[in-house]
């Protein structure tokens, strides 16, 4: 390559939205590589509303769409009958999830609560020595006044409500911990931190800063994560008789509770953080039709299962997801897609993010349910036999 030109992607006026550019761009794209893009041509998605979401557009991809449900939640923001949109390539995650709805459902609904809501920024301040780490760390909560006028000034959303230090070595970590309302608001708090990070240089003797320290857990995995404090703390759970575990999931109650015995020693053996079967598949086809920072699986998907069998012999289900990131405005909420499956859930616009919250915590235990039993029951490897292999066609 030494020696060689580089061709750039093309840039174009106004960043190249207009569907013309886009297909003048994807025709390069074309040309350089002899690749044929059709598909990826072939899309809803006109290019100026775009912008904002995505850069060098050159058409879209798809994603295949299905329905589960019915499922009953009995939360304070998502109450009723709901069909869940969810976009995935992975045969039988549908249909398990379905499954697990459907016991949800005949056993009077799952109960859905938010303990928390809240998203956080974590800037990182170095100093000389500790001792003035130290000053520093002690003197910031008397400044919280100043700090959440200049953060709470960049935006109509996000409001500043607490500040927390925690010095390490000579340097201290802050966490600015937010209300975002509907959004997720991670851009719009940065752009708040930044505001407050420049009055404590200014005024706080912070002599420099970086934005971001890495101790968020933004998109990332972290035992940070369990206690709350990014995106919404969210409960669910639901007593399932004995007699609808047998019929709809195959499996008696005990024999759910052992392979979730079993599964918390694997768990530790592995390291895990958090206990769960496979959050992070209904989060990731939830996320993908209703328009949600996928990335945010990531932090999402730290979460804890417990399966108790009641002295009845019946089954208590419960799911904690501690830093469920979930919006209702804002980024790929906007698109046509995704304004369609949130309006399936109700969801959409303004004043919906808590229900959506509740929706999918109740499904993501509907989830949970339908994968530990099929484990128990032995059904595991024929239910994707059935409906998860797409084999490739001969020759």
């Amino acid at each position: 390559m030494a020696g060689r030109e580089i061709e750039l992607i093309p840039r174009m006026k106004g960043q190249g939205y207009g569907p013309e550019q886009v297909a003048r761009r994807r025709a390069w794209v074309e040309e350089r590589t002899g690749a044929r893009l059709a598909q990826v041509g072939a899309t809803l998605y006109a290019g100026p509303e775009l912008r904002g979401n995505i850069e060098n557009p050159i058409g879209a991809v798809q994603v295949p769409l299905g329905v589960a449900g019915p499922l009953l939640v009995e939360g304070e923001r998502a109450r009723g009958l709901f069909y869940l949109p969810m976009a995935t390539t992975e045969g039988a995650l549908v249909r398990s999830y379905e499954r697990g709805m459907v016991a949800l459902t005949r056993s009077g609904g799952a109960t859905a609560r938010i303990a928390s809501e809240e998203n956080r920024v974590c800037p990182v301040f170095p100093f000389p020595d500790v001792a003035r780490a130290a000053d520093f760390a002690r003197g910031l909560p008397r400044h919280f006044p100043a700090l959440q006028t200049a953060a709470d000034a960049t935006t109509r959303h996000g409001r500043l409500v607490a500040v927390e230090p925690y010095p390490v070595g000579r340097a201290v970590i802050v966490n600015f911990r937010y209300t975002t309302a509907d959004a997720h608001g991670m851009n719009m708090i940065v752009k708040a931190t930044e505001a407050a990070c420049r009055w404590l240089v200014a005024h706080a003797g912070a002599e420099r800063y970086l934005i971001l320290s890495g101790m968020s857990g933004e998109k990332r995995a972290s035992g940070w994560l369990l206690p709350g404090g990014k995106g919404r703390k969210v409960t669910a759970g639901a007593l399932l008789p004995r007699a609808v575990a047998r019929a709809v999931l195959h499996a008696d109650p005990a024999e759910i509770e052992d392979a979730w015995h079993h599964s918390v020693v694997g768990h530790l053996m592995a390291g895990a953080l958090g206990h769960n079967a496979h959050l992070a598949n209904g989060l990731a086809a939830f996320f993908i039709a209703c328009g949600q920072d996928v990335a945010n699986v990531a932090n999402s998907a730290v979460g804890i299962t417990h399966f108790e069998r009641t002295g009845e012999g019946d089954l208590y289900a419960s799911l904690t997801l501690p830093s469920l990131t979930v919006a209702t405005v804002g980024g790929g909420t906007g698109l046509p897609t995704a304004v369609e499956c949130l309006s399936v859930l109700g969801c959409r616009g303004g004043g919906k993010a808590g229900k959506l919250a509740e929706i999918v915590a109740a499904a993501l235990l509907a989830g949970e349910l339908s994968m530990a039993a099929a484990i128990a029951s032995g059904e595991f490897v024929a239910a994707h036999e059935t409906y998860g292999r797409n084999r490739p066609a001969a020759g």
